[in-house]
């Protein structure tokens, strides 16, 4: 019952808009020509997927040394700290060297194992450069690049995950004209006539093409909260009720600590702040996790916390990079 929810829930974001579904051109599930494989980093990302390395490392290190993260980076985006992180990646090179692991380009029989992990990578990718706001369109930013590995993994594998991961990056670049780098503007005061219609409108179709599959995702999840954010452009109002309800079927599905914490702040917003505060406060690992403490000190401030919104407000800070989202932080601090 649960899950005919979850799926009914689902097909209306996914549903939600009118524009034809483009037929696929893709043979079937992972049948790929490996020799097709357009870009040299996405072969590289499903070698550093090998199974003799360690599970927990393997995104990190596509991170690292296919894509050019920063250690510090990554480390900021697993809630570590730097050097932890770091200590990891050592690790795990060390062990390539001395089990001698062959960097060959899997068989068609190995990819579907790897696929997880090369899918995690490429949302890290944008995960990291949507939290710098690295530029004011979407070509200048890295998330170009994710978006571009996303849609071509979705052409090659009509894997439903894949489609559903190239559908949440649309869907969130798609804001990108409403953010600068010079000033920080939350989701709910963006200007909507600012966003990216087309990629919303791509967003849309690559998710409901996942949603064919009838095998459901933490990426489609997660993409169809996107489409009810993006809704926002169409209705000029925020489902919350919809939107608590998928954190939900995320936090059940795909438990992560930024899923958990939006969770809180989407509770706060159907069932009252105090809830909302309660659900925070259950999450575990959130010491070093900035969103967890922004979303705390917006939680404390609207219930008139002021002492205790500002400690939350000044943790939030110190683990803010950004120029304009601590000085976005510190204005908010200044009304708490």
């Amino acid at each position: 019952m649960a899950r005919n929810r979850l799926r009914d829930l689902y097909r209306s974001s996914a549903h939600r808009t009118s524009i034809p579904l483009e037929e696929s051109s893709a043979v079937g599930e992972f049948d790929v020509d490996i020799d097709a494989i357009p870009d040299k980093r996405l072969e590289l990302m499903f070698v550093c997927a090998h199974p003799a390395i360690e599970a927990g490392v393997r995104t990190p290190l596509m991170l690292q040394t296919v894509l050019g993260i920063e250690s510090e980076q990554i480390a900021q985006a697993f809630a570590l700290r730097a050097p932890a992180m770091a200590q990891r990646l050592v690790r795990a090179k060390r062990r390539i060297r001395d089990a001698r692991i062959p960097f060959v380009v899997p068989s068609r029989d190995d990819m579907p194992g790897r696929l997880p992990a090369v899918l995690e990578a490429i949302y890290g990718v944008y995960a990291i450069d949507w939290q710098l706001v690295s530029g004011t369109t979407v070509r200048e930013s890295l998330s170009a690049e994710a978006l571009y590995l996303a849609v071509t993994l979705a052409t090659l594998l009509e894997e439903p995950e894949a489609l559903g991961l190239a559908a949440l990056i649309s869907l969130s670049i798609a804001r990108t004209p409403a953010r600068t780098p010079e000033t920080f503007v939350p989701l709910e005061e963006q200007d909507t006539t600012l966003w990216n219609a087309d990629l919303i409108a791509k967003g849309e179709t690559l998710l409901r093409r996942a949603h064919t599959f009838g095998r459901i995702g933490r990426f489609q999840i997660e993409a169809a909260i996107q489409s009810v954010h993006g809704d926002r452009a169409r209705s000029g109002i925020t489902d919350h009720a919809a939107l608590r309800a998928l954190y939900e079927a995320l936090a059940r599905l795909a438990p992560t600590l930024g899923g958990l914490v939006s969770l809180a702040a989407a509770v706060g917003e159907t069932d009252g702040t105090e809830a909302g505060l309660d659900v925070l406060d259950r999450i575990e690992g959130v010491d070093h996790f900035q969103p967890a403490w922004a979303t705390r000190a917006h939680l404390l401030s609207r219930l008139g916390r002021a002492d205790a919104a500002n400690e939350a407000y000044a943790r939030a800070i110190s683990l803010t990079t950004d120029a304009a989202s601590r000085e976005f932080l510190r204005l908010r601090a200044r009304r708490a």
